[in-house]
């Protein structure tokens, strides 16, 4: 009965679509001849684009509108736009519209043509990266690091005073995590992107998941009946070297269009540890250096065929493979209450690390008819499989380096294999009056993970039972949600929506034979309220109810051992978080951007450093221990200081009041933050640029933990060669090697714990990129509709 009801709900626009359409046409020219590619606009009263075409190669075009009153936009690259209006009664034939070619100089067009680095829309903030010399080469990892607002450090995306973000390409969520998100953006060319959307409050369309807003990647599209190639080749050099190869093909052809990319980089990576642990009789002070290998390999195929000018059928497949294999040396160099080396412990341990992921996206789109009424349906399959083993010994030895006995040999092994299902259907449904979406998404998820323990002291690999588990987990998600979009007048917008989730989870340890189950239904409402004041200022308000679920992984009880002194273990009873965002904004002509925001956490779960001070022993694990009240204000400022000077500005101040909910023997402390960036472009000729960027963020205090300062300084420069077929690109990224993770500090159990990581940010890249083929490219960009189940993999 429910299935019914859904199709009933979601097929019932079918009925009300039977309208008589009349056809508009035309003809664009120059002074001497037609003009093919020109994309054709048309707006309702309110200004919204209700539907569009591009001419043909004779210059005509041809259009199917109810009867009304519309304006016609008419705009091709090198001629200045054409607006009518237009009110439709009976066939209309438009004669021949004759654009006019733009009258710029050379040097007007450098600097009048390009887009604003930074626009404000109502509910999100566009960055056009192109103007950022330092992403040429580069990809859409580095890409999102210098867009505003944004910080990416230690695995983790953050929209300033919001959080870990999730990533969308096109509309569309990508349920990686951590590494493995990494990797699959750095296998995405800078170059390829047209620009990235932040949305601190997400619309109700998307998942409820994730309290950090979203980041949405939205890639180039160009026209039909063409090709294009694009290949990358890129260079870093760290203390080792990385070695990057890229390659992407278009091909667009009458109703069938496909792409395929290949992505390839090895080399390795330096990463430094430096820890201290205060215990109450001394000091353990650990340092390590590890060589990690930087190895990937990744791929997509997509094709979509039109079946007719109005519905598209396509399927993508996606495999990304990782290898990223470690070396590491540890001391430990253990002192008594008078600071008196007493012995040394010698760790060595080497990883043998593993991911792959496969994705396969079936879709169809349909276009109900030419107010833009559009069906959607997703199906996707998910497969993520992880493979750790570490082997280690540590060596016990006196302060003069005499071997004093094994301290401890063991081999940890840690697989986990992830399968999920998910069915979507999304209605676009626009009235004259108010805009409404609305749809239903299904999700299926199996997880299974062992952990295997073996004592090698002997140097015969034993089992121990005690420290090995298997662990199943489903689980189950449907939602459905609600957009409503209304232009009330010029100066007011207004939008609404409703996002209802039900979620049932089982968790299985057959080790413990325990058995944890959850089974919510929550509602997720938004809200957003713009308002257009004058032609230089405008204001918005939002708001959005999130929820942040435990990755996968966070839930395996068992342990996984970092090294001797040091090992991980996940909660099975971990349960999710909840966050309500408020944020109130600003714009003055486009140039001048305040925000100020407020984001209340509640049941708040996070990593707690823990100790075992009768061991001297480092314990990770998760818990949900706080609750936090963040609040902050940022400014953005958009200057063109002379014709060869763009410069992007943020300044940040944030703060904090943290609650433990817990007792987990720690006290909660908050601080002000202060975060600041400046992006500067120099126009040193017609093909010539250069990037100098700086940021930075002041040591703070954020409930468990403290964060010492971090700053980066980065030159770039970038130099377009044969009409720009090829373009050679330098970066030096983190000169003075600032920008690593420094005095992380936290005392849980009278133990304080000082953190240091210096993950080989400071490096100089060299690129080449080449492009040959038809450059007028149209490729439709779709991610998968499991993506939310990807992400929390946890890699």
């Amino acid at each position: 009965m429910k299935t019914s009801n859904l199709l009933i709900f979601l097929l019932l626009p079918f009925f009300c679509l039977a309208q008589s359409t009349l056809k508009l046409k035309g003809k664009i020219t120059n002074e001497t001849t037609a003009l093919e590619w020109a994309d054709v606009s048309i707006l309702n009263a309110e200004g919204k684009i209700i539907d569009g075409t591009t001419t043909k190669q004779d210059g005509t075009f041809e259009l199917n509108l109810k009867k009304g009153f519309y304006k016609i936009n008419i705009s091709l690259l090198g001629f200045e736009d054409y607006e009518k209006e237009i009110s439709i009664e009976n066939d209309i034939y438009l004669g021949i519209i004759i654009l006019k070619e733009n009258t710029t100089n050379l040097v007007e067009v450098v600097v009048q043509s390009k887009k604003k680095t930074v626009e404000q829309k109502t509910d999100r903030l566009v960055y056009n990266l192109e103007n950022n010399v330092t992403n040429v080469g580069g990809d859409a990892l580095s890409a999102i690091n210098t867009a505003p607002g944004v910080v990416v450090k230690n695995d983790a995306i953050n929209i300033l005073g919001k959080g870990t973000s999730r990533v969308m390409i096109d509309g569309r969520i990508i349920e990686l995590a951590g590494e493995e998100l990494n990797n699959f953006l750095k296998s995405i060319s800078a170059s390829d992107i047209k620009n990235i959307e932040i949305i601190s409050n997400p619309p109700a369309k998307y998942e409820a998941e994730g309290s950090g807003g979203l980041i949405n990647i939205i890639m180039k599209k160009g026209v039909r009946d063409s090709w294009k190639n694009t290949t990358t080749v890129s260079y870093d050099q760290n203390k080792y070297g990385i070695y990057t190869v890229r390659d992407n093909f278009f091909y667009n052809k009458n109703k069938f269009r496909f792409s395929a990319s290949m992505n390839g980089k090895t080399g390795y990576l330096n990463a430094t540890d430096d820890l201290k642990m205060y215990f109450p009789d001394g000091l353990s002070h650990m340092k390590s250096t590890t060589k990690v290998k930087s190895e990937n390999l990744s791929g997509k195929i997509a094709l979509d065929y039109d079946l007719s000018e109005r519905t598209t059928i396509g399927f993508q497949y996606l495999n990304d493979r990782n290898n990223p294999d470690f070396k590491s040396d540890i001391t430990i160099n253990k002192y008594n209450t008078q600071n008196e080396l007493e012995n040394i412990t010698l760790n060595n341990s080497f990883t043998d690390k593993g991911s792959r992921n496969q994705t396969y996206n079936a879709h169809l789109i349909t276009k109900l008819d030419s107010l833009k009424r559009k069906l959607s349906f997703d199906v996707d399959y998910f497969n993520y499989n992880s493979e750790f083993d570490r082997s280690f010994i540590a060596n016990n030895y006196t302060p003069e380096m005499i071997f004093v006995d094994v301290n401890q040999a063991g081999k940890n092994i840690s697989n986990q294999d992830i399968d999920n299902w998910s069915f979507k259907t999304d209605m676009e449904h626009p009235f004259q009056a108010i805009n409404l979406s609305y749809g239903a998404k299904m999700s299926f998820t199996n997880s299974i993970s062992d952990v295997l323990y073996y004592n090698t002291i002997s140097g015969t690999p034993v089992l121990d039972p005690n420290q090995s588990n298997r662990f199943k987990y489903t689980e189950n998600n449907q939602a459905i949600y609600f957009n409503a979009d209304k232009k009330i007048n010029e100066k007011w917008n207004l939008q609404l929506g409703l996002r209802l989730e039900n979620t049932k989870t089982n968790g299985f340890s057959e080790t413990m034979n325990q058995t944890t189950e959850n089974n919510y239904l929550k509602l997720f409402p938004t809200f957003y309220a713009s308002y257009k004041k004058n032609e230089n200022n405008s204001f918005s308000l939002n708001y959005g109810k999130r929820i942040n679920r435990p990755r996968f992984d966070l839930l395996n009880p068992f342990r996984i051992y970092i090294n001797s002194n040091s090992y991980s273990e996940g909660n099975p009873f971990l349960k999710p978080s909840f966050s309500d965002n408020f944020e109130f904004a600003h714009s003055y002509k486009e140039i001048l951007r305040t925000s100020v925001f407020v984001n209340a956490v509640t049941n708040g779960y996070g990593v707690l450093f823990t100790s075992n001070p009768e061991t001297n022993t480092q314990i990770v694990t998760r818990e949900n221990y706080f609750k936090n009240l963040s609040y902050g204000i940022g400014e953005s400022y958009s200057a063109g200081f002379a014709d060869w000077w763009q410069s992007e500005n943020s300044l940040y101040f944030l703060g904090a009041k943290t609650e433990f909910i817990k007792d987990i023997n720690a006290t909660p402390s908050n601080s002000l933050q202060i975060d600041f960036s400046t992006n500067n472009t120099f126009v040193l000729g017609k093909t010539t640029k250069l990037q100098i960027d700086f940021s930075c963020t002041t040591p703070f205090k954020s409930g468990l933990y403290e964060v010492g300062y971090a700053s980066s300084f980065d030159i770039g420069f970038k130099q377009d060669l044969f009409n720009k077929t090829m373009q050679i690109a330098f970066l030096a990224n983190d000169l003075f090697n600032t920008s690593y993770l420094k005095d992380f500090t936290s005392v849980v159990n009278g133990v304080k714990q000082v953190y240091n990581q210096k993950e080989s940010n400071r490096f100089v890249r060299l690129s080449l990129v080449y492009n040959f083929g038809n450059k007028k490219i149209n490729m439709k960009e779709r991610a998968f509709g499991n993506q939310e189940e990807k992400k929390r993999t946890g890699n």
